[in-house]
């Protein structure tokens, strides 16, 4: 049963593991913001009138979202290193992160667009406005608050994710509850481990569920 769970070995192995939520937490917060950037501007380019341009976006979002997202983490991470370009764990993590993420975030971008009713975008260009002051004046708020909860929840999968980027040596929470796991020959750190992600996507789920209720009672 110690193997398992041990009081003991959680007890001593947890301050350790917890040292790593930092280091989870940063990670997610820095790619959420480059991913948030990154997939509304695909996504523009997704919907934009330039045929050539429309293409290569539709065959990014593609071609990352039919790959396993740890493959682009070793790609990143070993593959610019065999040209030369040497990263720090946590930089390689942040711009697989970004790739990955961006392209699904971009077909919610896209979405949350296409939802608003062409006559919004008719309006304003009728008011004298350009299309990309229609686009940014009428059409992009009225989409984003339509796709805050879909986003919330990439948002929650992308913490989860972060564990990935373990596999390239970086000492989050995962990566350190394996460690202690190894030393201690006990799965208790990985529960540690688990308490640290619960601690943060538990609470994130609930206001989830509490914006989604929120916007369709506006609605």
């Amino acid at each position: 049963m110690d193997e398992f769970f041990s009081g003991r070995v959680f007890k001593k192995t947890m301050p350790y593991v917890a040292r790593g939520l930092w280091v989870t937490i940063k990670l997610a917060l820095i790619s959420e913001v480059c991913i948030l950037a990154a997939g509304l501007m695909v996504a523009l380019v997704r919907i934009s009138r330039l045929i050539p341009l429309r293409f290569l976006a539709a065959v990014y979002i593609d071609v990352i979202r039919g790959m396993p997202l740890l493959l682009q983490i070793f790609i990143v991470y070993f593959g610019l290193a065999y040209m030369g370009i040497n990263l720090s764990q946590f930089v390689a993590g942040v711009i697989a992160l970004t790739i990955c993420y961006a392209a699904y975030e971009a077909e919610i971008f896209r979405a949350g667009i296409e939802s608003i009713h062409k006559g919004q975008m008719e309006a304003a260009r009728s008011l004298g406005m350009g299309y990309l002051k229609a686009m940014r004046y009428v059409v992009l708020p009225q989409a984003i608050r339509n796709v805050i909860p879909p986003l919330s929840n990439e948002f929650i999968a992308l913490l989860k994710d972060t564990a990935l980027v373990a596999t390239i040596g970086l000492a989050e929470v995962f990566f350190r509850g394996r460690e202690m796991m190894g030393k201690y020959a006990s799965v208790t750190p990985l529960m540690g481990a688990a308490l640290c992600y619960l601690i943060i996507t538990l609470p994130l789920m609930r206001l989830v569920q509490f914006m989604t209720t929120r916007l369709s009672m506006k609605d």
